[in-house]
């Protein structure tokens, strides 16, 4: 029995098929490994994202720069990974100037869905929603919005398209 003990703990932790079941990562594999930049709605400031695939292929990591002039740069960071229990890919975003945030993302079609969720930084909370739709192999579209009341209203848009450069 010791002897098949390995390889029975093995099958039960590798269910037949489960190779062959679509990466629950799919939805932004073609945002790893790329660099993506946009500039922000108001001209000046220019965000840049840098997708990576983290411990082998088990997370994603995005880490984002918001750069212009005047201020010191804006910092933040999301890992995204797949939540076996609730069979959800979710995320954990924190950021330069103490906020943060957790949600879910949904794919639907050709776009990345935030549902909404808070976002929390010094005792305040922020309602928002976003969604990334892609646009063409090299760019996505961003919108974000926020909610008020009980109405959302368009907090940014933002064209993001890939540059050189690695993560």
């Amino acid at each position: 029995m010791r002897k098949w003990l390995p390889l029975l703990l093995l099958t039960l932790h590798f269910p037949a098929g489960a190779a062959d079941a679509p990466s629950p990562y799919a939805p932004l594999a073609h945002l790893a490994g790329h660099c993506w930049k946009g500039t922000l709605p108001n001209g000046k400031d220019v965000d840049t994202h840098c997708f990576s695939w983290i411990y082998a292929d088990h997370f994603v990591r995005d880490r984002h720069t918001v750069h212009g002039d005047g201020h010191a740069d804006y910092l933040g960071e999301s890992i995204y990974y797949w939540d076996g229990t609730a069979r959800k890919l979710q995320y954990l975003y924190v950021e330069s100037d103490g906020g943060s945030s957790q949600g879910a993302v949904e794919s639907a079609g050709d776009a990345l869905v935030f549902p909404p969720t808070d976002y929390q930084q010094d005792g305040k909370v922020q309602t928002y929603r976003s969604q990334w739709k892609k646009n063409g192999a090299d760019a996505y579209d961003v919108l974000t919005e926020f909610k008020k009341g009980d109405a959302w209203t368009t907090a940014w848009s933002v064209h993001m398209e890939m540059v050189a450069g690695n993560n």
